[in-house]
């Protein structure tokens, strides 16, 4: 019987591991799993736990949700996809949307969204302080060469699998994204004037991959590729060939060099060297005097004590 009870505790007690149980002048009513669509997705970001939780103060109520993902990049990706479309950018986090009366943002690898209540800054510290194992590693830099230019709003998709390529580019296919060399992809929607195009930026770890992949991605039917470095960009069957190839000479790959530079210390300068030497010499000779003084007065003190004897004197016998 206490087996069974513990069946149904166990799981209950989990649920409320996540969000606090108070949360400003709002208390936690209930706390359920959220509904999952798209698991194949959720799975390829790395879904470990999630929550969804109502809050009320007296008439006033709202909803909140959490996903707990692998990595800040899934987080990222997550973000981009189940962003609002009319929704606008927020301050309250460095990825963050939002629409009248709801929040969307990511802390770490957690994802949070917020319906009926946008919670202010001491609301939000409360979740965010409560949240366990949160990963503090930094984004990629692959969304910032996607052009702003011309962008459609909220279009922006972040792919880090299969399961991503085909549910925002099925016209891919993944052996030609080959993301088992560790491929990512940033794409988004580009309007113009005779139609909207999907522009997608594949990253590569090095040039030699994406110029091996360039070739792939130029067989895929309707597709027009380039390449910049390590990256590999791709329209999808462009209603205007010309605004394609502008869109595409605006991918240039920057690489960043950095060189390790020695600063000089004290240590290096030599006047400081030799003072440095000249002190060391004056304490040893300091040392060798004192020990000096020290082992002559306590020999001085034995001998005094045995009438001017050496203590380790010869003994004569005086045999004639």
């Amino acid at each position: 019987m206490r087996l069974f009870v513990l069946g149904f505790l166990i799981p209950a007690l989990g649920l409320a591991a996540i969000l606090p149980e108070t949360l400003g002048s709002y208390h936690r009513t209930t706390a359920t799993q959220p509904a999952v669509t798209d698991r194949q997705l959720w799975d390829e970001y790395g879904l470990k736990e999630s929550e969804t939780a109502q809050f009320e103060n007296g008439a006033d109520k709202f909803t909140a949700t959490v996903y707990r993902l692998q990595d800040t990049t899934a987080a990222l990706a997550a973000f981009q996809w189940q962003r609002p479309v009319k929704s606008t950018p927020s301050k309250a986090a460095s990825l963050a949307a939002e629409t009248d009366k709801s929040l969307l943002l990511t802390h770490g690898n957690y994802l949070l969204y917020f319906d009926g209540h946008k919670p202010d800054t001491g609301e939000l510290a409360a979740v965010t302080e409560a949240l366990q194992n949160v990963d503090t590693t930094s984004l990629p830099a692959l969304p910032g060469y996607l052009p702003s230019r011309d962008l459609v709003p909220n279009s922006e998709r972040y792919v880090i699998g299969p399961a991503g390529l085909q549910k925002f580019a099925a016209a891919i296919p993944p052996s030609v994204a080959a993301f088992h060399f560790g491929a990512e992809a940033q794409m988004g929607v580009f309007h113009s004037p005779k139609g909207d195009m999907t522009l997608a930026i594949f990253n590569y770890p090095t040039p030699q991959m994406a110029m091996q992949q360039v070739a792939e991605f130029e067989k895929v039917p309707g597709g027009v590729a380039k390449r910049s470095g390590p990256l590999v960009a791709v329209v999808l069957s462009p209603p205007d060939a010309d605004y394609a190839e502008r869109l595409l000479a605006g991918i240039r790959y920057q690489a960043q060099v950095t060189r390790d530079e020695y600063v000089p210390t004290r240590r290096d300068n030599v006047g400081s060297l030799l003072l440095n030497a000249f002190i060391l010499v004056g304490i040893l000779l300091a040392f060798s005097l004192v020990s000096g003084l020290a082992v002559g007065g306590f020999r001085a003190l034995i001998r005094r004590g045995r009438n001017g004897e050496e203590p380790d004197a010869m003994i004569t016998l005086h045999l004639h």
